[in-house]
């Protein structure tokens, strides 16, 4: 900018607007009455370039008004022409610091700097954000999905969550609707789209593989006599030997709570090919029971496998915003009683950590085989931080995926604590704390 500005009064007619980071103007009937009623009160600063026209840089709301308002003159100030990264720049931090810049906006702005060359590390230091917002903003801003959702008003990490689901149309929606009702379940719910479709995808590429191979597959298999298809480890050849692999004539693909899958070999018309079964269906109490599980077992079998994929996805949730907790300058409130209550009460978070999981949590990286002990082995920097993660990692080992079917003090201690602190659980973490209705 020039050190030698100077004051004219101009007619905000003949003004020309640049193109600005905020792009809706928001004029309101009040603001409007107001210029009209008491004019521009702080002169609009623009540029005047080399064929005479003058380009507002900051103030493109009190032009906008003083046009509608219908007055002459307004005060401006005139300064040597910006470098565009710098006008750009400086309209973002004066409209943030006067809360009128949106996010979509926000977003917009940084994806123009990225546009003539200007690094996110660079746009970070100059706005005064963290570099993973502006990375965030611009990886939103760059999809159709992304700048969509921000231009219907989604903040950026909103927006940037929908980027990553755009074309899925059933995960849109469902994402949609928690952003609507209940947008602290976001993250949780986004992981279990991640981990559904990461399942889904893998599942097609077995199944594609199997089908080129010439592989029947069947549907379901079991290990009893009421079933068509029966697994090979639970048949016995007609000479009484065991079943093999090499016996089988079709596959099932069975997939565990983790949203793994695995072909296992099974034999379709068994009984017609001389196989009998190794076993009886035994239901634990002496007798044995005849035919299919029933109904309300199928129903008990699905909300196991589904409450434990889901502890599996909030697990990554949970953990990740632990290490995010940890990043922050200062240690979170009531850390020391946190710690010396996992200590007595609960010893087995110090002495059976995963370090692993623990230098995770508090951004450690190195290739040791004990990264946290290598990490506060080599410096002194935030020793909070550090033992923290720690008794995060400990907690974290005592959790299981089934842990909400036998919750315990020591994951109920560790879930509270974290909820204190900020957190949001899953409805299955709620059913462990005890919040569920």
């Amino acid at each position: 900018m020039n050190a030698t500005p100077v004051l004219e009064l101009l007619d905000p007619a003949s003004l020309t607007i640049d193109v600005n980071v905020r792009k809706i103007a928001a004029l309101t009937p009040e603001f409007v009455e107001s210029i009209r009623d008491l004019g521009v009160l702080e002169p609009v600063i623009a540029h005047r370039r080399d064929e005479g026209t003058v380009h507002v840089l900051m103030g493109q709301r009190r032009t906008l008004a003083a046009v509608e308002a219908g007055l002459g003159t307004i005060p401006v100030m005139i300064v040597s022409s910006p470098d565009e990264a710098d006008r750009i720049v400086t309209q973002v931090v004066e409209n943030v610091q006067r809360a009128e810049l949106s996010e979509a906006d926000e977003a917009d702005a940084y994806h123009q700097l990225s546009l003539i060359g200007v690094p996110a590390a660079d746009i970070a230091r100059k706005t005064g954000k963290t570099k993973a917002i502006v990375e965030s903003a611009l990886k939103a801003r760059s999809s159709t999905a992304g700048a969509q959702a921000l231009h219907n008003g989604y903040t950026i990490g909103q927006a940037l969550v929908l980027a990553e689901f755009d074309g899925d149309q059933d995960a849109t929606e469902e994402l949609e609707s928690v952003i609507r009702d209940e947008p602290q379940y976001l993250e949780h719910i986004a992981q279990r789209l991640r981990d559904d479709r990461g399942s889904k995808q893998d599942l097609a590429r077995l199944t594609a593989e199997l089908q080129a191979q010439g592989t029947t597959i069947v549907e379901e298999a079991g290990h009893y006599a009421d079933s068509e298809a029966i697994r090979v480890d639970a048949l016995n050849r007609a000479d009484g030997g065991p079943a093999t692999e090499d016996d089988a004539n079709a596959v099932q693909i069975v997939t565990d709570y983790r949203g793994g899958h695995r072909a296992v070999p099974v034999i379709t018309g068994w009984k017609d090919l001389g196989f009998t079964p190794k076993y009886e269906r035994y239901d634990g109490g002496g007798q044995a029971r005849k035919g299919p599980m029933t109904e309300e077992q199928k129903a008990e079998r699905r909300t196991l496998i589904a409450n434990n994929k889901a502890m599996e996805s909030a697990t990554k949730v949970r953990r990740e915003w632990v290490k995010t907790l940890l990043a922050r300058k200062s240690s979170p409130k009531g850390w020391q009683y946190f710690t010396v209550h996992a200590l007595t009460h609960h010893p087995e978070t110090a002495s059976g950590y995963d370090s692993k999981t623990a230098a995770e949590m508090a951004g450690v990286k190195n290739d040791d085989w004990n990264p946290l002990r290598a990490h506060v082995a080599r410096t002194d920097a935030r020793p909070e931080a550090a033992l923290l993660a720690l008794i995060c990692a400990g907690y974290e080992k005592q959790i299981h995926k089934d842990s909400w079917r036998r919750p315990g003090d020591v994951h109920r201690d560790y879930l509270n604590q974290l909820v204190t602190w900020g957190y949001t659980p899953s409805d299955v973490e709620a059913i462990i704390i005890g919040t569920t209705e």
